[in-house]
């Protein structure tokens, strides 16, 4: 156990899980000590981690995992009715539940929209990018279930979480993921920049950007099926015929300026490209996205702040 202890501080540590703010797990993982296994989770509990000895698992790959192991948990063999993310989550679940046959919904960013859907019945199993997983056991994401239901997987599968991994994207193909924030930027001109692409892409559709076809590209406007409810301009999306995403949403607006998120996604089938480094199989998505967004000219940055 590393920083067990509850501690109304935190230790003077950041509570959330990723491989930045626990870093003392990440260089343990990633070293010749390494055990088989290992996992994080925030200060209340809620989100998660999961790491394996050299690898980590992103949220989105460890939702689709779970989705495609469920049957090893005896409480959920058999009982998954669908699944949910939010959109700015990889679509790596998606894949999983079309081979099961099963509802996959792409709902905004926010655990409610989840919740609408767990009560209906029409979703067993949900998950978003910044570390949140859960189930319809609870209205919330719940990280201890999270690396219980792993742990169930491990003990049934007796194979490393490599392996498990590997597998994975040997069946169902990788999707390269990864988020860039540039945070603090002038409320008023992350506003502007935000405004100029929800305008720019109104006429991107079928068009070349670099060496990819734009299949379709919108501000993502959510209609809930349970309660018919909408939600507007919940993060603008670029989509390309070979499966790739850009995706960019604001968040956290306030005095310090706001943050804007760039998500990135590329899908690879390939055997022989399933292991790459991730900014490296990202590179030209990022590149199309600072000339789509014109980031430098209006925000003055070079380089994001955080990329997980």
């Amino acid at each position: 156990m590393i920083n067990g202890i509850p501690l109304e501080d935190f230790g003077g540590g950041h509570p959330d899980p990723n491989l930045v703010h626990a870093e003392h797990l990440a260089q343990l993982m990633f070293s010749d000590q390494s055990p088989d296994f290992g996992a994080a989770s925030d200060g209340d509990g809620d989100r998660n981690m999961i790491v394996g000895n050299n690898i980590f698992v992103t949220p989105s790959d460890s939702l689709a995992i779970i989705t495609a192991n469920a049957d090893l948990a005896p409480a959920y063999k058999g009982k998954v009715t669908g699944i949910a993310r939010s959109m700015p989550t990889s679509q790596a679940p998606d894949k999983v539940a079309k081979k099961l046959g099963i509802d996959c919904y792409e709902t905004p960013t926010g655990w409610k929209f989840f919740g609408n859907l767990m009560d209906a019945d029409k979703v067993t199993l949900c998950g978003e990018e910044s570390f949140g997983t859960g189930s319809n056991h609870i209205r919330e994401k719940d990280g201890l279930w999270a690396v219980l239901f792993w742990l169930n997987i491990l003990a049934v599968r007796q194979e490393s979480v490599a392996d498990i991994v590997q597998q994975h994207w040997q069946e169902y193909g990788r999707n390269y993921y990864s988020r860039h924030d540039y945070e603090a930027i002038e409320t008023d001109k992350a506003n502007q920049l935000m405004s100029a692409l929800r305008d720019k892409v109104k006429t991107l559709a079928t068009t070349q950007l670099g060496s990819l076809i734009v299949a379709y590209s919108d501000d993502f406007c959510y209609t809930d099926p349970v309660d018919n409810s909408i939600s507007e301009q919940q993060g603008i999306r670029i989509g390309f015929t070979n499966g790739s995403r850009i995706i960019f949403r604001l968040s956290g607006t306030g005095t310090s300026g706001a943050t804007l998120r760039i998500y990135y996604e590329s899908y690879e089938t390939d055997a022989a490209q399933l292991n790459q480094e991730t900014q490296s199989a990202l590179s030209e998505l990022i590149k199309i996205s600072l000339t789509v967004s014109d980031l430098q000219a209006l925000t003055g940055r070079t380089k994001a702040t955080v990329i997980t």
